[in-house]
């Protein structure tokens, strides 16, 4: 069922507020129309007048002048042609048949509104000196429905064309011209991706139409800032790529031996390869669209795993990197995901650690949730760059030891819990520097 705010409604209450003001107008019209043509005008009225003038006189004169008027004048009214006394019966000299005579009782006022009966033209009555009445039936050239002909085209062609117009109207205002400006936003979208999509007034609206310009708004979002980290990245590459590219020219200008330039090409070329590694990994973390699928994850068994890793790459002694997990840490997460996460900040942690500092990893449940810590005993970073480290390719000018990586792993670590419906954030320690990763608890 179509909601409150839908455009079906809109729809509806338009259809029906057509239908209902073409039926309003066309009866407020169809009785305007019936009271003015049923009306006898001044110029008729004065001709009946004289009609009921003419009779008086010839009334006057006598039962034979009387009866010579009527059969002069038996055109005008052939059916009946009478002059009623004030008692309402006819003038001496005056003959009625039956027919004749059932005929008075229809008989109407010639000041009243006329129709058509189903014997033809109404009888009337004008009225003459002394109380009496002329009554003829209204004669044809005095009928006022001549005008119905035009006036009824009027009714039925102009009155309902006006108002499918102003219903077309509406309707283009409600449907067609949000559509059309969408249209023309995302054909200028062709010559500039980067500009904003959903106009103001659409992004008010509560209906179908607001939704598509909503998505549509949102895809205009995504796709600008994919464009922007696409560039974005370009150009943190191209920066990055200077150095050993630079150490190469030196390498290859220099007198080095074929054993030294081997092992600089291995390590430079090492370089390059965690630089485009790195890249490719965060640029998938930005794209992906959707979460990573998960599972329940032992963190104690996991955390193992990277430790043995750690200390072997490291050369550090165990006691070292400890452990505070308590046995039941459970999480749900993605595994490889959670794993390459926990790995960069723990190889982040090592790397600014000072000689013989210790890194350690505790947890406790907050609610449905796990709150993993990873803490070292470096020089922390200051406030203002807690978030600035999650930047990819952000190195800090801080006295902390081991900054030669390219700024890519906690941003990788970062964008691997989100994509797991976590969070990860930094907090200073005393000393040190805390990365924290907040899962859902199994």
């Amino acid at each position: 069922m179509p909601g409150p705010r839908s455009l079906f409604w809109r729809l509806v209450l338009l259809v029906a507020g057509f239908c209902l003001s073409l039926i309003w107008a066309t009866n407020y019209l169809s009785t305007r129309i019936d009271q003015y043509v049923s009306h006898l005008p001044e110029a008729s009225l004065r001709e009946l007048r004289g009609y009921a003038s003419e009779a008086a006189a010839a009334a006057a004169a006598g039962p034979d002048a009387l009866r010579g008027w009527q059969t002069n004048n038996a055109v005008l009214s052939p059916e009946l042609l009478v002059v009623l006394g004030a008692d309402r019966e006819p003038l001496p000299g005056q003959q009625l048949s039956d027919t004749q005579r059932d005929r008075l009782s229809f008989v109407r006022g010639y000041d009243r509104p006329m129709s058509m009966r189903g014997d033809g033209r109404p009888m009337i009555a004008v009225p003459m000196p002394d109380e009496a009445q002329l009554v003829l039936r209204l004669p044809a050239h005095l009928t006022p429905w001549g005008q119905r002909v035009w006036l009824n085209a009027l009714l039925l062609y102009l009155v309902p064309g006006l108002l499918s117009v102003l219903f077309c109207v509406l309707l283009y205002m409600l449907l067609i011209s949000p559509l059309e400006r969408l249209r023309r936003q995302a054909t200028a979208m062709q010559a500039d991706p980067l500009q904003n999509l959903l106009s103001p007034a659409l992004a008010r609206r509560r209906d179908e139409l607001g939704e598509l310009g909503r998505a549509l708004d949102y895809l205009t979002r995504r796709l600008r800032q994919s464009i922007a980290q696409q560039r974005q990245l370009l150009r943190d590459v191209s920066h990055e790529l200077r150095t050993p590219l630079s150490r190469l020219r030196v390498a290859a200008e220099s007198e080095l031996s074929v054993l030294e330039l081997r092992e600089r090409l291995e390590r430079e070329c090492a370089v390059m390869q965690t630089l485009v590694d790195g890249t490719l990994e965060l640029a998938w973390l930005d794209s992906e669209p959707g979460q990573l699928p998960c599972e329940a994850i032992d963190v104690n068994a996991l955390w193992e795993v990277l430790r043995e890793d750690a200390l072997f790459e490291s050369g550090w002694t165990a006691d070292r990197i400890c452990s505070q997990v308590p046995a039941a840490c459970r999480v749900h997460g993605h595994l490889n995901g959670l794993a390459q996460a926990l790995e960069n900040v723990l190889r982040n942690a090592i790397r600014h650690s000072p000689p013989g500092g210790r890194v350690s990893l505790c947890a406790e449940r907050d609610g449905a949730h796990w709150v993993l810590c990873i803490a070292d005993q470096g020089s922390g970073v200051a406030p203002e760059h807690l978030q600035l480290i999650f930047r990819p390719f952000a190195r800090l000018n801080a006295a902390r030891p081991g900054g030669d990586g390219f700024g890519l792993g906690l941003a990788i670590a970062e964008g691997q819990i989100r994509l797991q419906q976590g969070r990860l954030w930094a907090e200073n320690g005393a000393p040190g520097l805390r990365i924290k990763l907040r899962l859902q608890a199994v």
